[in-house]
């Protein structure tokens, strides 16, 4: 397992996105726990999840399998409604999934967007969060450019461990300015919905990524995987719900592509000309 520099930690490559994990029948439940199990036996060392997740079931699936795991061998990240997001919301929410999660603490606790609660009661709640150790760091998830600059202008603004937006071949805004401002800042990265969600229905797979797949020999999906990760400097966080997905996903963090194989997508996909933030 390849890793990065992430939360100012050696971290996996890839974290395992729980969007929609726990909703199903006890069928799918064993397997998608089965699939979480595979992944930290086998290298991946993040989780991401949120309150908002089947309003809390995708929590207590992960509980549930991470209560037979050392805690501190992986990094957990969980994340508030917007209109959870005053001081004692922030609390009340959090408890309520610490219990969901079986766990004591979480590493970083994410604003899940943003709401109309004061960006600077906001970050008052997460930091009295850090001092009860209830949190370790705390972050912000789907926020723009000029967000980001309100964010670190408030006092303890620059706290912000992280931030979480939509990342794949398709949906690139985030390479025009947000990206390279979070390096700048030393602000972690986190990309969600790599194959763009829901069976790629946000993402419009064109010829260009089957061939290249084909000749490659890998799939189409361990390709779109593989190039987010292609620079090595942030964290994606796929989905998985079976054990055999989990496979292909470790093995993707192995692909490697030539300039002129970049080159040739960037035809296909192009870079951002402008700021924009692209949510699903």
């Amino acid at each position: 397992m390849k890793s990065i520099t992430f939360n100012q930690q050696t971290t996996s490559a890839i974290g395992i996105g729980t969007w929609h994990i726990g909703e199903g029948n006890q069928q799918r439940t064993t397997s998608e726990m089965a699939a979480i199990k595979y992944g930290l036996d086998h290298g991946i060392n993040v989780i991401d999840t949120a309150e908002m997740y089947g309003e809390g079931l995708s929590e207590t699936l992960i509980g549930n399998v991470i209560k037979d795991y050392q805690r501190d061998s992986f990094q957990l990240i969980s994340k508030f409604y917007p209109y959870h997001a005053t001081p004692k919301l922030i609390q009340t929410s959090l408890e309520n999934s610490l219990k969901r999660l079986k766990t004591d603490y979480l590493d970083v606790y994410l604003l899940h967007w943003r709401g109309n609660t004061p960006l600077g009661e906001t970050i008052s709640g997460l930091e009295q969060m850090v001092q009860k150790g209830l949190i370790k760091n705390w972050g912000v998830s789907n926020f723009d450019f000029d967000d980001l600059q309100e964010l670190i202008s408030l006092p303890n603004g620059k706290n912000c461990r992280l931030n979480e937006d939509l990342y794949n071949i398709g949906s690139r805004g985030i390479e025009y300015s947000i990206l390279p401002w979070q390096k700048q800042q030393q602000m972690s990265f986190v990309g969600y919905s790599p194959f763009g969600s829901d069976g790629s229905e946000y993402l419009q797979i064109k010829p260009v990524l089957k061939e290249m797949a084909q000749q490659k020999h890998v799939t189409v999906h361990q390709l779109l995987l593989a190039w987010v990760l292609r620079n090595h400097d942030l964290l994606s966080i796929p989905k998985t719900a079976s054990v055999e997905h989990m496979k292909s996903n470790i093995a993707a963090t192995e692909i490697n592509f030539t300039a002129d194989e970049l080159e040739l997508l960037d035809q296909s996909y192009p870079k951002p000309k402008h700021d924009g933030l692209e949510t699903i």
